[in-house]
């Protein structure tokens, strides 16, 4: 069944909102409670001993879960640092959001679970409760157009005087509470549900990852003899495959140019642009990860990618150094950046193809990030040799592209199936916010819902 609407609506006077129920208000935001922009706090001012107060940066915002609770901060201050910088202490169940920067256009609402400061990038709300729920307040800010509102620019901004005066649609106080139960009890059901599918994409990667690796590194026989390859973390290989290292199968191998270039990626296969190390993040090879190169630079056009051409990242983190992909066409126009080393092989001995998933599989990666060197965890690097001394398993050349056939076709069954998730959450996530809306705008009536019965917004 729909959700039934109200009996009598009226003009709420506010262009984006339309009618709201007769019993309703339009009130502005800065009625709600008390809006305070968070505070500067010098990086010496931060973790001292003392009595310590949470502090939240501008990005433990945008990396949290969507409406979910801001929890403990790794960065701290003291009360009395607080006291002495003129911050403002919010309590626990304060509501904030960015207010500078590409975090402000996202929209997140969180609540504080403790009581915390916010760093000057931020704003908080403390709702007066004798008046307004909580819980309520939160969901009707979902609706708040922070991208309209906000001063345009290369770095958007928000004050307290732009907020404050956008006005949400609030029903009397036990009808917000009783709204806010329902939302609670909603959207944890379709919260579940994306849970389970994004679940199922977990274990569709996990899966996809097996059956790369058991098929690199032991064939598609099951049947087939196995030998041992005299190598513990390789374990034993099909006895007709060669064990080798990658420097004996190599024909070339190339590092890269990395000149100062412009912060956009080309436009065209006219214009030059040189590789930004992301573009084999993931596996596979992404040609827009790259930046122009400013014209009164002479292009290098023997470092032009060429279809073939295996790419390896040699600097990176932990996790992402030495990610490999192949060019499935020509880029003659993007060239070589010195973050990524490039690999060609014999067309009759080895495909870069089966390279590339070997690199991908467990076994690989564990000896690449164990060679991995760097003081910092957000910039590791892989010498050559790292990548030239890897041993592998290779079978006949035949038998690779019979393998790396039967990958691309059980890969394609994976993206089938993935994308079919996706789809599910992205249609979730459509009516939990469509659910939001409807019932924070008095658009359906759910205070006479029965939470047990299936129903959808009218």
């Amino acid at each position: 069944m729909s959700f039934p609407r109200y009996p009598a609506y009226k003009e709420s006077g506010v262009e984006w909102l339309g009618v709201v129920p007769g019993h309703w208000g339009a009130v502005p935001i800065k009625h709600l409670g008390r809006l305070k922009g968070g505070a500067g706090f010098p990086h010496e001012k931060q973790g001292i001993e003392g009595e310590e107060l949470s502090f939240h940066k501008v990005n433990a915002l945008a990396q949290a879960d969507i409406d979910g609770f801001l929890t403990d901060s790794e960065n701290t201050i003291d009360r009395a640092t607080a006291r002495e910088l003129g911050a403002f202490v919010f309590p626990a169940g304060s509501i904030v959001f960015a207010k500078v920067g590409a975090a402000l256009l996202l929209g997140r609402i969180r609540l504080l679970n403790q009581n915390a400061c916010l760093d000057n990038n931020m704003m908080g709300l403390v709702v007066r409760q004798d008046e307004f729920a909580v819980s309520f307040v939160r969901y009707a800010m979902n609706l708040v157009r922070f991208d309209l509102i906000a001063n345009p620019g290369a770095v958007p901004s928000l004050n307290e005087g732009q907020i404050g005066d956008f006005r949400l649609a609030i029903p009397p106080l036990p009808e917000q509470t009783q709204i806010a139960v329902f939302l609670d009890r909603e959207t944890a059901k379709i919260d579940a549900l994306v849970a389970e599918q994004r679940r199922l994409m977990a274990l569709l990667k996990e899966k996809r990852q097996a059956v790369i690796s058991h098929a690199v590194t032991r064939g598609l026989n099951p049947h087939a003899p196995m030998k041992p390859s005299g190598i513990e973390w390789l374990g034993d290989v099909p006895k007709h495959w060669d064990v080798t290292k990658i420097k004996r199968l190599v024909a070339t191998f190339e590092q890269g140019w990395s000149p100062q270039c412009e912060g956009f990626p080309v436009e065209t296969d006219q214009e030059w642009g040189v590789l930004k190390v992301g573009c084999v993040n993931g596996g596979t090879f992404r040609p827009e990860e790259n930046k122009t190169l400013p014209p009164e630079l002479e292009p290098i056009p023997s470092l032009g990618i060429v279809m073939g051409d295996l790419l390896i990242s040699r600097a990176n983190t932990r996790e992402l150094v030495g990610g490999a992909a192949i060019a499935k066409q020509d880029h003659t126009n993007l060239l070589l950046c010195d973050k990524l080393y490039r690999l060609r092989f014999s067309p009759t001995v080895c495909s870069p193809m089966f390279i590339a998933l070997y690199l991908g599989t467990g076994m690989a990666r564990g000896q690449i990030e164990l060679a991995a060197t760097g003081a910092s965890s957000s910039m590791v690097n892989i010498s050559q040799s790292t990548i030239l001394e890897l041993e592998l398993a290779l079978p006949e050349f035949q038998e690779q592209q019979t393998i790396i056939t039967f990958l691309e076709a059980q890969s394609a069954k994976f993206d089938t199936l993935t994308t079919e998730a996706q789809r599910a959450i992205d249609l979730l996530q459509e009516r939990r916010t469509a659910l939001i809306s409807a019932a924070v705008t008095g658009q359906i009536d759910v205070r006479g819902a029965d939470l047990n019965t299936q129903q959808h917004v009218a």
